[in-house]
């Protein structure tokens, strides 16, 4: 769609980590608006928090090997006025910390962003111990918390830059690896918002973060084979955007959900909910099935959990095929 003003899938795909569109964000954001301030758990340049750190020193807090007081920091910042990012492994933060989260951040409906780094599967050989899966279905379940995950860096900067304009409790899930850029510096990002990013009529697929570039490869190369996919980005799985979904849905009657994560409680189960209680359809979930990670290269484990474009392929022309 040219209104979203995506880069032409026909060409070579640029690659970045969504965790440097995350660093450029912070760091602006950061220059825009003094009260921004930032924290990290003995992780700055991993999660791409070193610039604003060198830029604002007296804005940023190392707080060392402790997950649980980075949290419970942000949120005193919080209740003094300040726009707190709080960053680590998101094997650690959320996955050591959810309870300080829950009580400290969402109880208080404090508005701190929670930055989960190196999230998903393609952390890579580091495996299941850092391969933290489960952290959208945690994040979700959460009252008052925000869920996005951005599918590039250059959507990772403008989803910083937005949630440093939000007033509510955040979490922002990024990658360690990088991955195809499909969006540029004028395509629309919005909290709550989904974005049709290919139009079809025979198969909705549903995709989120680093995925998203997979499903527009495999809707590219299902075209060129007389199959003709929508493409419904979900960069905000909480609050999810209801009417955009089921429009989708309604229209082509079938829908794939794809995440580098669970499936239970994670994406696809936000959208099993939905289509659930608003509009029952055919529906596969492509994802994590109830197992942990591995060690592996990154490419290995995409291919091994079945989430590449190819297999996307696979999934929509089987799928399509039954009556």
């Amino acid at each position: 769609m040219s209104d979203l003003h995506l880069v032409d899938m026909g060409n070579e795909l640029a690659k970045e980590p969504t965790r440097k569109g995350f660093g450029r964000g912070l760091l602006k954001a950061g220059q825009i608006d003094e009260n921004v301030v930032a924290a990290c758990a003995d992780l700055t340049g991993s999660t791409c928090m070193d610039s604003f750190a060198k830029e604002f020193p007296e804005r940023f807090v190392q707080v060392g090997v402790a997950e649980q007081n980075l949290v419970t920091v942000g949120s005193g910042l919080a209740a003094q006025g300040k726009t707190p990012f709080v960053s680590s492994y998101a094997a650690f933060s959320p996955g050591r910390n959810w309870e300080q989260i829950r009580t400290t951040i969402c109880l208080n409906n404090q508005p701190v962003n929670v930055v989960g780094s190196h999230a998903g599967i393609s952390v890579g050989p580091d495996g299941a111990t850092h391969q933290m899966l489960e952290d959208i279905a945690l994040m979700r379940v959460l009252p008052n918390m925000v869920v996005v995950v951005p599918c590039d860096g250059p959507e990772a900067e403008r989803a910083t830059l937005a949630l440093a304009k939000d007033d509510r409790p955040s979490y922002l899930r990024l990658a360690r690896e990088a991955s195809p850029i499909i969006t540029t510096d004028k395509t629309p990002f919005e909290i709550g918002k989904a974005y049709v990013f290919s139009e079809g009529t025979d198969l909705t697929i549903i995709s989120t973060g680093t995925m998203t570039a997979q499903a527009m490869i495999a809707s590219e190369q299902l075209y060129k084979q007389g199959v003709e996919v929508e493409v419904v980005h979900v960069p905000t799985i909480k609050p999810l955007d209801k009417e955009t979904i089921l429009k989708s849905v309604r229209k082509t009657k079938k829908v794939i959900t794809i995440e580098e994560g669970q499936v239970a409680g994670g994406l696809a189960g936000a959208v099993a909910e939905l289509l659930a209680e608003n509009y029952p359809a055919p529906m596969k979930r492509l994802g994590v099935h109830d197992r942990f990670g591995e060690s592996g290269t990154p490419a290995e484990l995409l291919e091994d959990f079945g989430l590449t474009a190819h297999h996307i392929k696979l999934a929509v022309h089987e799928f399509i095929s039954q009556k």
